[in-house]
């Protein structure tokens, strides 16, 4: 029977009609909450949704971005003048490019028989039988031939392996750094379009002619304040920008995010759209072993019939250019949107006055007799009640 009535009632009083009911409570308290909290609600939608956020406008984060990168500058190595040819990879540009700053060098490798490098596991011996021929350790240097042979120049054994010998460990020469990369250049060229709106914008400072334009990228190193427009970043001034030391990644190298950030208000004129830069460290160095930044390279020759190599692994900076677009302008539609929710939200302060009302003030039993009023079809309503 509970349940039958349970349902009864909850079908009845499905068809029910709610109005909201007007009553004017005269309580200083209570309407300064009120007002106060809707001076709060208006503030933050005119503050911080129209003018901080830019609601009113329609927006687009995803626009199309070109990247082209230079490296320059030259450097003495002893006698030997060294320009960005032997520095600078890739060759042709992009979004990402690199400048070694210290190279290892092992010379005259050959395909022959050598030593493994003893640690290396389970390279160590004493006897042939410690050695399983054809075997191949990926984190060795080559395929092991069954023999335990005198590690070069030292007392111990290890096994020997067939690969390019010397072993880089046994015989590497260690170039010193290349100091001189502090004031190496690179030019970075972008360009970012924003279809919605149609707006192609550069990071390049327009000159009204060519030769004046040439002459102001060979003159111009980018500074914040100073010149925003000038594509030509020093190394040195990216490394201390991402709060590295440029003795350091010369030894070890290391990855650099440049951020370029194009945050643009199209209701303004397009020529107000411009790019700001940040730098960041971007390879993990919590592990010294595996932070950094390196990669190998080997050049071959060909004398008198027999191949040999000088492999070189080296240490650098490398530079990933990394675009973030965001353009906004004008639209009705968004507009219209945030007005309605604005207005909407301004409805969250009958609600928190009333739970302070029926709830904190004092006669709240006798404010919720007065709120909520049940009606049959059969009773006139009157006048709104005014309440004390």
């Amino acid at each position: 029977m509970g349940l039958r009535r349970f349902i009864k009632e909850y079908f009845q009083g499905f068809w029910d009609y709610e109005t909201p009911k007007v009553m004017v409570v005269k309580n200083r308290t209570l309407g300064v909450i009120y007002r106060t909290v809707q001076f709060l609600v208006i503030t933050y939608f005119v503050w911080y949704v129209f003018i901080s956020q830019k609601a009113y406008q329609e927006s687009e984060t995803r626009p199309a971005s070109s990247v082209y990168t230079l490296m320059k500058g030259t450097a003495a190595h002893g006698d030997v003048i060294l320009d960005m040819v032997e520095y600078a990879r890739p060759p042709e540009g992009g979004d990402v490019i690199s400048t070694i700053l210290r190279r290892e060098f092992t010379y005259d490798q050959k395909q022959s028989t050598c030593a493994e490098y003893f640690k290396v596991a389970k390279a160590n011996c004493t006897k042939d039988l410690d050695c399983v021929e054809g075997e191949v350790d990926f984190d060795g240097h080559g395929r092991r031939t069954g023999r335990c042979v005198q590690y070069y120049n030292y007392t111990f054994k290890t096994c020997e392996i067939q690969s390019w010998c010397p072993i880089e460990e046994y015989a590497v020469v260690r170039e010193p750094p290349l100091v001189e990369a502090i004031n190496f250049t690179v030019f970075i060229r972008n360009s970012i379009h924003f279809p919605r709106f149609k707006v192609l914008r550069g990071n390049i400072k327009d000159v009204s002619n060519k030769r004046g334009m040439h002459k102001y990228l060979n003159k111009c190193h980018y500074h914040e304040e100073k010149e925003p427009y000038c594509p030509n970043f020093r190394l040195g001034y990216i490394a201390s920008k991402a709060r590295e030391n440029f003795t350091e990644l010369c030894k070890t190298g290391g990855v650099i995010g440049v951020f370029i950030n194009w945050k643009c208000n199209l209701d303004l004129d397009p020529s107000h759209c411009k790019p700001t830069y940040a730098f960041r460290r971007l390879d993990l160095r919590k592990d010294q072993s595996t932070s950094g930044y390196y990669y190998r390279f080997a050049k071959y020759y060909d004398k008198n019939g027999e191949k040999s190599r000088t492999l070189i692994k080296a240490y650098g900076i490398r530079l990933d250019i990394i675009v973030h677009g965001h353009a906004g302008k004008f639209s009705p539609i968004p507009t219209i949107i945030s007005t309605v929710t604005a207005l909407t939200s301004v409805g969250i302060c009958t609600i928190i006055c009333d739970w302070i009302m029926l709830t904190f003030i004092d006669k709240n039993e006798v404010y919720s007799e007065r709120k909520f009023d049940e009606l049959s079809s059969d009773i006139t309503l009157t006048k709104a009640t005014n309440v004390p």
